[in-house]
C-alpha cells in the first residue's frame, strides 16, 4: 500500500513535468490577466485606440490628418500605432471588450513566458520563474489594453537576438530586420530598438579581440543602417520616425501626463523597493559587469526613473542584460536535463485557456471602468445639441468613441506642448484668464469636466453658464442663450 501511494505523486509529477516551466508561466499570466481584465481596460485612451482601428478598417487607409477634434481638425497627424489599433479593433469586433483584453493578455503572457524560457537556459527553473514573476509585479501598473503591450514579445526577441550576436562576437543577421519593421508598425517606441542596436554594438566591440573590432564595427553599422531603413517600412515611411521623435520632444508637457511622470521615491512602492533591493544585493554580492553592460543597466534605470511608462522595459530587459555576467560570476547553471514536452498536456492547457476565454466573452463582464465612460453626461450633451465641448482630458477617448468632436484627448503629439500646458493651467485655475480665453476663442457652448477639476466649480459662479448635469463622474455646464 505504501508503495502504491508513493508511486502516484511521481506519476503526477511526471505529467506536470511534460509541460515546460515557461508554458506554465505563460498560461498562468494569461488566466490572471483574463480574470482581472477590467484592470487592463483602466485607461481612457483605449477607446480612441480602438476607434482609430475601426476607422482604418472601414476606410482601408491610415489617417494622415486629425478627424476627431475641433481644435486641431485637418491638421497633420500620424497614427504611429496603426497596426496595433487595427488588431484591437478587429478583436473588439469579434468578441466585444473581451477581444482586446484577450489579445493584450496573450502578448503580455507571451513576453513573460519568453523571459522565463530565456532565463531558464542559464538558471535553475525555480530562479527563472521567480525572476519572471517579480518582473511581472513590477510591470503591473502599465499593463493596459494599449499598443505598447502588443510589442513586448517583439522587444524581448529583438533584444535577445542582439545580445546573442554580441556574446558570439559577431553581427546580427539581416533576417532580424522584419522584426523591427513589425515593431515600427505596432508602436512608436521602436526608436528604443535602434538604441539597443548601438548599445549591443558597443558590447560586441568590448567582447571582441582588438584585431576583429574594425570589421565587426562595420558589420554592426551596416545592420544599424538596415534597421533604420526597416523602421521606415510603414504606411508613413520616414514620417513614422518623425512622429516618434515629436512625442519625445513635448518638453514640460511630459511632466503633466501620468505615464510620462518620473518615478516618485517620496514613497516606497514595489518598483522603488525593487530598485533599492537590487542595489543592495549587488553591493552585498559584489556583482561585476562589463562596462557596456553597466551602461545598459544605468540606461534602463534612467529610463524607468524618468518616465513611469518605461518601468516594464526595465523589468523585462534588466534580467536579460545581466544574465550572462551574473551566471558566469556565481557559477549558476540550468538543470542538466530537460523533460520532453508532450503534446497531450500542452493541448489540454490550451483547451482550458480557450474555454476560459469563451466563458468570459460569453458573460460579457469585461468593460472599461464607468469612471472613464460618462455615458449619461454625453447623452445630455447630445440631447441639448452641444457642438463644441470643452472636455477634461480623461473624457477625450470616450467622446471620440461616441463620435463627439473633442477639445483634447490623449494624442499629445497632435496638440503640442504649448496647447496642452495652457489647457492644464486653465482647468486647474492657475490661469483664470486663460480659461476664459479658451471658452471665448473656441466658441465653447458646453463644458464637461470631472467633479474634482477646479474649473468645474468656477463655472458655477460665472454668469452666462448653467450647470445642467452632475454625477460622481462628470459635471456638465452649458452656455446660456443670449
Amino acid at each position: 500500500m505504501r508503495s502504491e501511494t508513493a508511486t502516484i505523486p511521481r506519476d503526477r509529477a511526471s505529467v506536470l513535468g511534460e509541460v515546460p516551466a515557461w508554458l506554465w508561466v505563460g498560461c498562468g499570466v494569461y488566466l490572471l490577466l483574463l480574470v482581472t481584465g477590467d484592470r487592463l481596460l483602466a485607461d481612457s485612451d483605449t477607446y480612441w485606440q480602438v476607434a482609430v482601428g475601426r476607422w482604418i478598417l472601414d476606410h482601408g487607409a491610415v489617417p494622415s490628418a486629425d478627424i476627431y477634434s475641433f481644435t486641431r481638425a485637418g491638421e497633420p497627424w500620424t497614427s504611429s500605432s496603426w497596426l496595433a489599433q487595427v488588431l484591437y479593433a478587429k478583436a473588439y469586433e469579434l468578441a466585444g471588450w473581451t477581444g482586446p483584453v484577450a489579445l493584450a493578455a496573450i502578448c503580455i503572457a507571451a513576453a513573460f513566458a519568453q523571459l522565463t524560457s530565456i532565463l531558464g537556459r542559464k538558471l535553475p527553473a525555480t530562479y527563472a520563474i521567480v525572476v519572471a514573476l517579480a518582473s511581472l509585479v513590477v510591470s503591473t501598473g502599465h499593463l493596459l489594453v494599449r499598443p505598447h503591450v502588443l510589442v513586448m514579445p517583439v522587444m524581448i526577441a529583438w533584444a535577445v537576438s542582439l545580445m546573442d550576436a554580441s556574446e558570439r562576437r559577431t553581427a546580427p543577421s539581416f533576417r532580424l530586420l522584419p522584426m523591427i519593421a513589425l515593431w515600427a508598425n505596432l508602436h512608436g517606441g521602436f526608436l528604443f530598438g535602434l538604441v539597443l542596436v548601438g548599445a549591443f554594438a558597443l558590447d560586441a566591440m568590448w567582447n571582441a579581440a582588438p584585431a576583429q573590432r574594425a570589421g565587426l564595427a562595420l558589420r554592426w553599422a551596416a545592420f544599424g543602417i538596415g534597421a533604420l531603413a526597416a523602421c521606415c517600412m510603414t504606411p508613413y515611411g520616414w514620417g513614422s520616425i518623425l512622429a516618434s521623435l515629436k512625442i519625445l520632444n513635448l518638453g514640460e508637457l511630459l511632466h503633466l501626463i501620468g505615464e510620462w511622470m518620473p518615478a516618485d521615491f517620496g514613497h516606497i512602492g514595489f518598483f522603488e523597493g525593487t530598485v533599492l533591493a537590487l542595489i543592495g544585493l549587488a553591493l552585498l554580492g559584489g556583482v561585476r559587469l562589463p562596462a557596456p553592460r553597466i551602461a545598459l543597466v544605468l540606461g534602463l534605470l534612467y529610463m524607468a526613473l524618468s518616465h513611469i511608462r518605461n518601468v516594464e522595459i526595465f523589468a523585462l530587459l534588466l534580467p536579460l542584460v545581466v544574465l550572462t555576467p551574473v551566471t558566469s560570476q556565481f557559477g549558476l547553471q540550468a538543470a542538466g536535463s530537460v523533460a520532453r514536452t508532450r503534446a497531450a498536456p500542452v493541448a489540454a492547457l490550451l483547451v482550458v485557456l480557450c474555454a476560459a476565454t469563451w466563458a468570459v466573452a460569453r458573460s460579457g463582464s469585461l468593460a472599461p471602468p464607468s469612471a472613464q465612460a460618462p455615458a449619461a453626461a454625453v447623452d445630455v450633451l447630445k440631447a441639448r445639441g452641444a457642438r463644441r465641448v470643452l472636455n477634461d482630458l480623461p473624457f477625450g477617448g470616450y467622446l471620440i468613441w461616441r463620435q463627439v468632436p473633442v477639445f483634447v484627448d490623449g494624442r499629445a503629439e497632435l496638440y503640442g506642448e504649448a496647447f496642452d500646458v495652457a489647457f492644464y493651467r486653465a482647468l486647474q485655475l492657475k490661469d483664470i484668464d486663460g480659461l476664459l480665453g479658451l471658452l471665448r476663442t473656441y466658441d465653447i457652448d458646453a463644458v464637461m469636466l470631472e467633479p474634482t477639476t477646479p474649473a468645474a466649480r468656477l463655472l458655477d459662479t460665472i454668469g452666462g453658464w448653467q450647470r445642467v448635469y452632475a454625477d460622481d463622474r462628470a459635471v456638465v455646464h452649458m452656455r446660456l442663450a443670449n
